[in-house]
């Protein structure tokens, strides 16, 4: 009988493997040695993953509900009543929060090992390349920014946090990078409000002579 508080295998070996990861990189893993570490062997870990890349990806998503800080990012983008250049600020204090440090450094790992080989990592390059984007070009759609321009600023926004995470990494100076990105989350929410402003009707904005 099983016990139904028991933890699936599969979950179990997630887990075990998003802390081996953490700790230890990716740079020497193969599977073999992973399944030394955490208790089973290279043909549980294809069968229940299907591929040490599609293992690698799933670790990360759980690696990164290890920092709650980092989780909770994006909603910050959706808080009703709030200033855009506020929700954009507070969406890059949960990002850049010092105990997330650890989730940057496998991240950047990863996306390193994913760029040198072509194929391997699509799944991962394509959750990478799109989903915080699209997150923020809801966002800036909902301030009532038209879709062309909230695609173009989103993608923006997103390359800067991805530089800023890398610089967060190499230089640990935290104040100057929220410095930073404060001067360019006013310059985003100023060009969010001309965008705007250009999608209402000549006829609205002047009055009849």
């Amino acid at each position: 009988m099983v016990d139904g508080g028991a933890e699936p295998e599969r979950d179990r070996l997630l887990r075990l493997t998003a802390d081996h990861v953490l700790e230890q990189g990716i740079a020497e893993m193969t599977l073999r040695g992973l399944g030394a570490a955490i208790g089973t062997n290279n043909r549980m870990l294809l069968y229940y993953f299907g591929s040490k890349e599609k293992l690698i990806g799933q670790a990360l998503l759980e690696a990164s509900r290890r920092f709650p800080a980092f989780a909770a990012a994006m909603t910050a983008l959706d808080e009703p009543g709030t200033p855009l250049v506020d929700r954009l600020l507070n969406c890059w204090r949960g990002i850049a929060a010092p105990e997330n440090l650890p989730f940057h450094r496998l991240f950047f790992e990863i996306f390193g090992q994913a760029a040198h080989n072509p194929g391997r990592f699509d799944e991962f390059l394509a959750r990478v390349g799109h989903d915080w984007t699209n997150q923020v070009a809801a966002a800036l759609r909902a301030e009532g920014v038209p879709a062309a321009p909230a695609a173009g600023l989103a993608r923006e926004i997103v390359a800067l946090w991805r530089g800023l995470q890398f610089d967060l990494i190499s230089t640990g100076d935290h104040e100057a990078v929220t410095a930073t990105y404060a001067a360019a989350a006013a310059a985003f929410a100023q060009r969010c409000r001309a965008a705007t402003e250009q999608r209402v009707p000549a006829e609205v904005r002047q009055p009849a002579s």
